[in-house]
C-alpha cells in the first residue's frame, strides 16, 4: 500500500466542508414566517379591549422569532436569486433583499415602541397600538412603511427571477401570487390619510390595511418558502 506522496513546504489537502444548499434553508424559513405569523395576528384580536400586559409582550417576543426567520429566509434567498455573467446579482434581486431587510428593521422598530407602553405604564390597561404617546409614532411604521418596502421586495423578487434565463427557483404561480400580494400592499399605502380608528377598516392601524395586509403578507413569504420547497424536490 502506498501513501500519496506530499511536496515539501505544502500541507495535505483538506476535505471539502458540506455545503448547505440555500434553498434547504429558505424554503423552512419562509414556511416558519407563515405559519407563525397566524399565531400572531390571532394574539392582537383575543381581546375586544385593551389586552393585558403577557398579551402584549408575547406577541412582541413572537414577532421577534418571526423577523429572525425572515432574516435567514432572506439572506438564503439573496444566494438563490439570479445573478449576472461576472456572479453580481442583477439590480431587482438587490432592490428585493435589502428591501426585505429595510423591512424587518421597521417591524423591529414598531415591536419596540410597542412593548414599551405596558413595560413603560405596567398595571394600566393600555391598548399600545391606540393608546399611549408611541401608538402614533409606531402607526407609520407598522402601515405605510412596511407595506411599500414589502411590495418593494415582492416586485423585485419576480422582476428578478421572470427575466432570468437559469432554472426558476419557485413555481410560477409564486410569481403571479406575489404580484397581486405587493398590489395589496401598495393599496394599503394611503391609510395614513384615514385617521387612527382602529376598528375602521382603511385606517392606518384598522384591522384591514394593517392587519389583515400584514397577515397576508407574511402568509405569502411562507407560500414562497413552500414554492423554494416544491422547486427543489423536483427531478
Amino acid at each position: 500500500m502506498t501513501t500519496p506522496s506530499i511536496a515539501p513546504g505544502s500541507s495535505p489537502a483538506r476535505p471539502a466542508a458540506p455545503k448547505t444548499s440555500p434553498a434547504r434553508l429558505a424554503g423552512p424559513a419562509g414556511l416558519t414566517v407563515g405559519a407563525l405569523s397566524v399565531l400572531l395576528v390571532g394574539l392582537y384580536f383575543v381581546y375586544s379591549g385593551p389586552p393585558p400586559e403577557w398579551n402584549v409582550l408575547t406577541r412582541s417576543l413572537l414577532t421577534l422569532v418571526i423577523i429572525a426567520a425572515l432574516t435567514l429566509f432572506g439572506v438564503a434567498l439573496g444566494r438563490l436569486l439570479p445573478s449576472d455573467g461576472k456572479g453580481r446579482r442583477t439590480v431587482a434581486g438587490q432592490l428585493s433583499i435589502v428591501s426585505l431587510l429595510t423591512y424587518g428593521g421597521v417591524i423591529l422598530f414598531a415591536t419596540s415602541l410597542e412593548a414599551g407602553t405596558p413595560l413603560g405604564y405596567p398595571g394600566k390597561a393600555m391598548d399600545p397600538t391606540t393608546d399611549g404617546p408611541l401608538a402614533a409614532a409606531m402607526a407609520l411604521a407598522h402601515g405605510p412603511i412596511a407595506h411599500l418596502w414589502i411590495a418593494m421586495f415582492f416586485l423585485g423578487f419576480v422582476v428578478a427571477v421572470s427575466r432570468s434565463a437559469a432554472p426558476r427557483i419557485v413555481p410560477r404561480w409564486t410569481l403571479r401570487g406575489s404580484v397581486v400580494v405587493a398590489v395589496i400592499n401598495l393599496l394599503a399605502v394611503p391609510s395614513l390619510y384615514f385617521g387612527m380608528d382602529a376598528s375602521n377598516f382603511y385606517a392606518v392601524n384598522g384591522w384591514g390595511a394593517d392587519a389583515l395586509v400584514g397577515l397576508i403578507t407574511l402568509m405569502w413569504v411562507g407560500f414562497i418558502g413552500l414554492g423554494i420547497q416544491r422547486a427543489r424536490s423536483r427531478p
